[in-house]
């Protein structure tokens, strides 16, 4: 079973001109991956949304009804702003506050079900990984790689490996389950980048693994936390299901991160963790250039199903990709022709700053003294 859930929720809504996520993602990868005849009918399924009830799995039943009244009313008081972060820069009032995350949360709710007997499902709409139990936090209403992670285990994934390699730390799925032993944490992200945490000291007790990277971080020390952290942890680890968070955020085009990757460095993660369980769920998360998130996740589902991405698109998958605009936002102005014509970025290989190198030895360590499976 091979499945990749998507709604048009995400083409119509927006969460304000001024927002970095104003830019259209999940829908560019819809129309790429049709226009490349990656997407029968039979492997795309609509996201559901998932009711109030699913979604009080880990968030308080006051904070769901705060984020739909604020929907309802379009607007919040000071007490529902300071308590659950909503109306604010980061989380803004939109008509469809509520419904969208609503809609990627209930795809990793029944990727859960879904998988219960094995296989792949990609969720672009999710990776909503800084939501928390009472408030929204980092553009993330809800958190559906903690309810994607529940309900794997609700349906008899019993050890889970969650990878998040997303340029922003994975603060709220760490808040879930940084003392569950039957889930396992790694998170590659720029340090000194908001939400300032999962520092390489962090994570001693347990089993998460967080690895900083210096501005400037490219292919080369991505590969080294490929090799010499995720797949050695993930295999120590040997779970049932993995989940992992793949942000297009780390690549080197996007403008709210400094790291400098090729999307590349994603495609091989992502090759390197697929045989490593029977159950996958892959997700989206941070990305706000629109071509490189198109390109990205575009690419990721061509290697979960198993497509030969082509050197040069067909014309009419590259006019999908020239009628995206990127207004208000430099990156935008002239955009390279590769951005049109390809799905796969040239490498970037870059150097390993040694203290990557450090911080990588340091969690090796750490992973040698992890008790095998039983």
């Amino acid at each position: 079973m091979i499945t990749l859930f998507g709604s048009e929720i995400y083409r119509g809504s927006s969460y304000g001109g001024w927002h970095p996520l104003r830019v259209p993602r999940v829908s560019t990868v819809l129309d790429l991956t049709r226009a490349l005849g990656w997407l029968p009918a039979d492997r795309f399924r609509v996201s559901p949304r998932a009711k109030a009830a699913a979604l009080t799995a880990w968030h308080t039943p006051a904070y769901i009804r705060a984020l739909q009244r604020a929907e309802g009313e379009g607007a919040v008081d000071p007490d529902t702003r300071s308590r659950h972060g909503l109306g604010t820069h980061a989380n803004p009032i939109f008509p469809e506050m509520f419904r969208r995350p609503a809609t990627g949360a209930g795809a990793s709710l029944l990727a859960g079900e879904l998988l219960a007997g094995g296989g792949r499902v990609h969720n672009p709409g999710g990776g909503t990984h800084h939501g928390m139990p009472d408030r929204a936090s980092g553009f993330c209403y809800l958190n559906d790689a903690v309810l994607g992670i529940l309900s794997l285990r609700r349906n008899g994934a019993r050890r889970i490996a969650y990878v998040d390699i997303d340029a922003h730390h994975m603060d709220g799925v760490e808040h879930a389950f940084a003392h569950d032993p039957d889930v396992l944490l790694i998170s590659t992200h720029e340090e000194r980048r908001w939400p300032f945490t999962g520092a390489v000291t962090d994570g001693g007790i347990g089993q998460v693994f967080n690895l900083p990277l210096p501005r400037g971080a490219a292919d080369a020390a991505f590969a080294l936390a490929r090799d010499r952290l995720v797949r050695p942890a993930v295999a120590r680890f040997a779970p049932d299901a993995i989940v992992l968070q793949c942000g297009a955020d780390a690549v080197e085009e996007d403008p709210l991160s400094r790291l400098a990757a090729s999307n590349n460095a994603h495609f091989e993660v992502l090759a390197a963790l697929m045989p490593m369980a029977p159950r996958f769920l892959l997700l989206g998360g941070g990305g706000y250039n629109p071509w490189s998130v198109g390109r990205l996740w575009s690419g990721n589902w061509a290697i979960l199903s198993g497509q030969t991405i082509p050197d040069r698109l067909p014309t009419e998958a590259e006019a999908v990709l020239r009628a995206l605009r990127f207004d208000g936002n430099s990156r935008g102005r002239n955009p390279p022709d590769h951005w049109f014509t390809t799905i796969r970025d040239a490498p970037r290989p870059g150097l390993v700053p040694p203290e990557v190198e450090q911080r990588v030895a340091h969690l090796a360590g750490r992973i040698a003294a992890m008790p095998h499976a039983a």
